[in-house]
């Protein structure tokens, strides 16, 4: 099976301000349940950026803040995702930070396609709420599906996982994502939402997703309602 390797950034869903809105309340109400606190920039409202651009300007630079993608889908129960980036460096940059934490939040029903990375190795890490499925996926230079198994490192055990397999991570479990190896994951049904921790390289989500269908990185956002946190993209 050829599996065709896309990296897509351009705008291609909409997404309604209020939907954003309510994902974005729902992944504050669950950190308030495990006791999470965001910077303070992570709390302001559009009004509170007046007047300060320079730190507008390193956390879109960083991009860092809010983000919530249907990646595409026009369906964000079923592929989607809202993630917070609390730190980031530059990737390329020098005299800058060489790593990043991401907070990820999935719903239940909600999947996150299968990508990699080029440059950024990365931990995943349930920090909280259900179990966290991750499937693994390689593919050759003509960027077929390979079918050998692949060797993943669990808090520091490897396991030998077969492709498509989910590894499922109970809370407090991590782990580490290899460069290009895709990865999709998900809430396990039943189980309830799952907050994920990523601690990584330096992220990029402009030059650094690779995606085996084509998707939509950021969604055009018709405004039915006032934004309550602008995304890092807006900011």
């Amino acid at each position: 099976m050829i599996i065709s390797i896309i990296s897509i950034f351009d705008n291609l869903s909409c997404m309604k301000r209020s939907e954003i809105n309510a994902a974005i309340n729902t992944a504050k109400k669950m950190m308030d349940e495990y006791n999470w606190t965001l910077p303070e920039w992570g709390y302001w409202s559009k009004e509170d950026y007046k007047d300060k651009s320079e730190i507008r300007k390193y956390l879109k630079d960083h991009q860092m803040g809010w983000d919530v993608t249907d990646f595409g889908k026009d369906n964000f129960n079923s592929q989607g995702i809202t993630l917070f980036c609390i730190r980031n460096g530059v990737q390329g940059a020098k005299d800058d930070k060489p790593y990043a934490e991401k907070l990820l939040f999935m719903q239940e029903g909600q999947e996150i396609p299968f990508h990699s990375h080029k440059v950024k190795l990365e931990d995943i890490i349930n920090r909280g709420g259900g179990d966290l499925a991750i499937e693994f996926l390689e593919v050759d230079k003509d960027f077929r599906e390979l079918q050998k198994e692949i060797d993943v490192l669990v808090d520091g055990q490897t396991l030998t996982i077969q492709p498509h397999k989910p590894l499922i991570l109970k809370r407090g479990q991590s782990v580490t994502v290899e460069r290009n190896v895709y990865h999709k994951f998900y809430a396990v049904e039943g189980t309830g939402m799952v907050m994920a921790g990523e601690v990584s390289q330096v992220n990029d989500d402009n030059k650094d997703n690779y995606f085996l269908e084509p998707v939509g990185r950021f969604s055009d956002i018709e405004e039915d309602e006032a934004a309550i946190h602008l995304l890092w993209n807006e900011i």
